[in-house]
């Protein structure tokens, strides 16, 4: 422990918060506590305290992470060691426990939107990693890990989710999310990138492209959110509910947790588990659950058709587009990739045997299409 503690680069971690607890399981020796005040870490006997974050391995595991710089998020990708309650903490603490090893940087960035919180590893040209609806930027860290060598790849908290800032009255839509995006890029004194999008983040990462196409370099889409198409028989009533009631009312954990497993069909239990916490993370607060039901409301009411409507606006994306569908997918069906390839015939597709959440049920066959796609243009 005390040679953990002893690489611990505050630099990597940008903890953004006045304390922390983390817990570290397994040791042969008894689990620990490790307390962070005011950024410096300091190790006491566990008790009773629920942690903020669970570290828990086998003393062997805890063994090989002392003696290698990344046997830490080795340890955490084979599932040798499983992390609880906060994973942006869990895996940050082990990014900077581990120095340059482990490559990646946890960093709060102040932009005009707030502060937006992001993962990042490598370098090279800029891939932009937007996570889907209840999610954070810990659904693409696989993902970082396949980019880090030949790309800079960023793992977004879109604002109102994760580690980022929750404006109360923000209006949590396509042109509000990537109105963030474009000022986390001027953050970043980055002018174009790559964008890749899950879910809602996909339907995020269109609307850069529609909107800010001189930003865009290629769009990555895993299942984006799409306008309904056929009639939204809840639209008129939705349509009367605050999305701040979300302030006070907050949903079951065997609902959370129905839902996740919904989202991840394909996943191991270990991610799934890691969905539920990062999920809970955000909803359990009231400003994470009024930004979570805003951002739901809007993706059913979304018009199809019409002057603003999706449908008729997505011909205009002129932006080099690779579709990622699960055939398994119940959220958004792969009947949807139809409808865009007569939108944008020029579009690419790929077809993978998953549900909605395609880089953590198949990175093995996903990755490798992604980074091919992503280097035609010379960029990688």
């Amino acid at each position: 422990m005390d040679r953990l503690l002893a690489r611990y680069d505050s630099d990597v971690f940008e903890l953004a918060r006045d304390s922390a607890r983390i817990r570290l399981e397994g040791l042969d020796s008894g689990a620990v506590d490790v307390l962070f005040k005011d950024g410096e870490p300091t190790v006491v006997e566990a008790d009773g305290t629920r942690p903020d974050a669970l570290l828990t391995a086998d003393q062997a595991t805890w063994e090989a992470i002392a003696e290698d710089l990344s046997g830490g998020m080795d340890a955490f990708r084979s599932r040798r060691l499983r992390i609880r309650h906060d994973l942006h903490l869990g895996v940050g603490f082990l990014a900077a426990t581990a120095a340059g090893g482990a490559g990646l940087r946890f960093r709060q960035i102040s932009t005009t939107a707030g502060h937006i919180s992001v993962c990042e590893a490598g370098s090279g040209p800029t891939v932009l990693l937007i996570h889907g609806l209840g999610a954070t930027k810990a659904s693409f860290l696989p993902t970082l890990a396949a980019l880090a060598p030949t790309h800079r790849a960023i793992a977004v908290d879109l604002p109102g989710f994760g580690d980022s800032a929750k404006p109360i009255r923000a209006a949590y839509h396509p042109p509000y999310f990537a109105s963030a995006m474009c000022a986390l890029l001027d953050a970043l004194e980055t002018e174009t990138a790559h964008i890749v999008g899950n879910s809602m983040g996909g339907r995020v990462a269109i609307e850069l492209g529609l909107r800010h196409p001189e930003r865009v370099r290629r769009l990555v889409l895993l299942a984006p959110s799409l306008a309904w198409r056929r009639s939204r028989s809840w639209a008129p009533l939705l349509r009367l509910v605050a999305p701040q009631l979300g302030l006070i009312q907050p949903a079951p954990r065997p609902v959370v947790e129905a839902i996740v497993e919904r989202m991840l069909p394909g996943a191991d239990s270990t991610w799934t588990a890691a969905g539920v916490d990062e999920f809970l993370r955000s909803y359990l607060t009231p400003r994470g659950r009024a930004a979570f039901y805003t951002a739901a409301r809007n993706i059913y009411l979304e018009e199809p058709y019409g002057p603003k409507g999706f449908w008729t606006r997505l011909p205009q994306l002129e932006l080099p587009s690779l579709f990622v569908w699960g055939r398994g997918d119940t959220l958004v069906p792969i009947g949807f990739a139809e409808h865009v390839r007569e939108a944008l015939p020029d579009s690419q597709h790929l077809e993978l045997d998953c549900g909605h959440v395609p880089q953590l049920e198949r990175p093995r066959e996903l990755h490798p299409a992604m980074l091919k796609f992503l280097g035609a243009d010379g960029g990688s």
